[in-house]
């Protein structure tokens, strides 16, 4: 910063400062100039693209389940979350369905997903503004799911449990009955969180009119999720175009009115509590049948030991894909979009006669998000930065691809 003194008066010179990509805040590949005038920030130009690694066309020359993987990588805090979207894809264009018992099953672990990214949302963005304790707290939360994770598909970070057809196993024999005990710790874990950040001062003053949106705003963006029901508009493709079981479930879509991080943030927490709403009353349901699952396309997991034959067999019979048939000699394309815990998620795909997509083109809702951290930033201090980026919680994985 320059400063020229006089006797009568003192100038700031405008300048430029780079924010990240080594700013923990800045998720490890986000390079952002900022044009300052002092410590106000009056434009914003994002750098990305450092982490691109060509998905889309990447997935382009697998087949269909080798296509399955990379959806993990994208947002990578909500894996099942993507795959699911890419396995609703994959169904609509073979015109397959599902039993009502298995989309019971992905709706339970969709709602887990959906705790497991705004906790780590919240968490992170607390300790970005200094509070540690959360951080410690939710992810000794975290760690239960991704237990829950481990049971099914013995990975505890990139699943591959939901893939076209269905999932990858059945639930295990205590399965419900511990996830029940979960939902009743972690309902107190969310009155604790609560306690120590809703209800602090410090962190009510650094949100609070901090990021304002207003709707037409966020329409003319294109944001979806928390961002765009922040600022009263009630959007949320569980209820307004529901799929899979939704429909069935019993479930409120929370909005609010004023658009600044502080309403993302209570959101979030409010979506948590539903989510637990949601996994009680499929508890509920799968508690009657998840013993009789009827999953024609796959074989279930069992503790006993396999040879390397039986598991290739397996692998094979996966592979075929003969559940799809028949083909039509056509191309078809197909949009299929869902509810991700960061917005919507949207993916277009062509198909050809063959078993690998003709064409696939992801829409990332943190890509959305991200362009309009120019103007939700403007005439904001440098420290209230950390704070916006924290409440739109991107992640850099389905951003650059």
């Amino acid at each position: 910063m320059v400063v020229k003194i006089t006797n009568k008066w003192t100038k700031i010179k405008r300048f430029t400062l780079n924010f990240g990509p080594q700013h923990p805040a800045a998720h490890g590949v986000l390079r952002l100039v900022l044009h300052l005038k002092g410590e106000s920030i009056f434009y914003i130009d994002p750098h990305i693209g450092l982490l691109h690694r060509g998905t889309e066309k990447l997935i382009e020359q697998k087949t269909y389940l080798q296509s399955l993987p990379y959806f993990d990588r994208l947002d990578y805090v909500s894996t099942m979350c993507q795959e699911h979207t890419f396995s609703l894809n994959v169904e609509h264009l073979f015109h397959h369905s599902i039993h009502s018992k298995q989309s019971y099953i992905r709706v339970l672990f969709l709602e887990l997903t959906r705790i497991l990214n705004h906790m780590m949302a919240i968490t992170t963005h607390a300790l970005d503004l200094g509070a540690l304790t959360p951080f410690l707290w939710g992810f000794e939360e975290r760690e239960k799911i991704m237990d829950f994770y481990e049971r099914v598909c013995g990975a505890r970070l990139h699943a591959s449990y939901i893939y076209p057809g269905g999932f990858m196993c059945e639930l295990p024999d205590t399965f419900l009955f511990d996830l029940l005990i979960f939902c009743y710790q972690f309902k107190h874990r969310i009155e604790e969180l609560e306690h120590v950040l809703t209800n602090n001062s410090i962190w009510w003053l650094r949100l609070k009119h901090i990021g304002i949106l207003s709707k037409q705003f966020s329409l003319n963006y294109s944001h979806s999720g928390v961002l765009l029901r922040s600022t009263g508009y009630p959007f949320d493709l569980r209820d307004s175009y529901p799929y899979e079981v939704y429909e069935t479930l019993n479930f409120s879509t929370y909005i609010s009115s004023f658009g600044d991080c502080f309403d993302r943030y209570l959101l979030r927490i409010w979506e948590m509590r539903e989510s637990i709403y949601l996994i009680e009353q499929i508890i509920v349901t799968l508690n009657k049948w998840h013993h009789h699952l009827d999953l024609v396309t796959h074989r279930s997991c069992t503790q006993e030991k396999k040879s390397m034959e039986v598991i290739i067999n397996s692998f094979k019979k996966k592979e075929d894909l003969t559940m799809f048939q028949p083909m039509k000699p056509q191309f078809n394309s197909n949009y299929i979009s869902t509810e991700a815990p960061k917005g919507e998620f949207g993916l277009f795909m062509i198909s050809n006669q063959g078993f690998s997509p003709y064409r696939c083109y992801i829409r990332a809702p943190g890509f959305f998000h991200l362009q309009s951290i120019d103007s939700m930033t403007t005439y904001h201090f440098i420290s209230d930065l950390v704070a916006i980026i924290g409440t739109q919680d991107i992640v850099f994985g389905e951003i650059d691809r």
